[in-house]
């Protein structure tokens, strides 16, 4: 279970997950590459376009940062370094 912090707007704040799996409107980091991804609610809407499907051999998880897909990128790092990840944006 994830450390809580006064940043964080979730109880699934922290969650980590396949990407494949993502299905709520937040912003994620990227576990593979430390990138953050920012997903509309539009963006997991059913029968909405453009789907975003990225296929590997194995699967790629993501951290929810924040159910707000909007969060500054600062706060963004603080909520990423405070669950002890790396960040590359």
């Amino acid at each position: 279970m994830p450390t809580k912090t006064k940043e964080m707007d979730s109880q699934f704040t922290g969650t980590q997950f396949p990407f494949a799996k993502l299905c709520d409107p937040g912003t994620y980091l990227s576990n593979w590459s430390g990138h953050l991804i920012r997903v509309p609610e539009d963006g997991v809407r059913q029968g909405r376009s453009p789907v975003i499907e990225i296929l590997g051999v194995g699967p790629l998880y993501v951290t929810k940062l924040s159910d707000d897909p909007f969060i500054p990128v600062t706060k963004a790092r603080m909520i990423a370094a405070d669950l002890d990840h790396a960040v590359n944006f």
